[in-house]
């Protein structure tokens, strides 16, 4: 059991590891011993994680969110099993405490009388500085 909050904790029947084969360090035990861990987190299922937390949660995994509503991460930076695990782990939980941030409610403004007409008159300003850089018009 993995507790995030005081309010959210992840039951053991959600999560789900495999071994598989790393391509990160390992020198000649790359090829013979599985040390890289998958973690499956099935979050759409999950009775702990209230609507709104689920929702961004599916916003912020991106591509580790699958069709059926699992989040899968991936860890081969170390070269045992136990840290790999504790490093996928560890990013399933940032990834969840980043969900459980609401946004701030952005309130639109508009700009004000006085900052249009600085806005207009440096316009201005800076079309007559262009037009006074042209050549003159030639009178015949």
């Amino acid at each position: 059991m993995i507790r995030i909050t005081e309010n959210i904790t992840l039951a053991d029947w959600e999560l789900t590891e495999s071994f598989v084969r790393s391509s990160g360090p390992g020198g000649q035990n790359v090829n013979k011993v599985s040390t890289a861990v998958e973690l499956r987190f099935e979050a759409a299922n999950s009775p702990n994680l209230p609507a709104d937390v689920k929702f961004r949660l599916r916003k912020l995994a991106g591509r580790r969110w699958t069709k059926d509503g699992a989040i899968i991460i991936t860890a081969e930076k170390h070269r045992t099993q136990p840290r790999n695990r504790a490093l996928a782990e560890e990013k399933l939980v940032e990834l969840i405490l980043q969900a459980t941030v609401r946004p701030k409610y952005r309130v639109k403004t508009k700009p004000t009388y006085g900052s249009q007409q600085r806005r207009m008159n440096s316009k201005t300003q800076r079309g007559k500085v262009k037009n006074l850089r042209q050549k003159p018009m030639r009178d015949d």
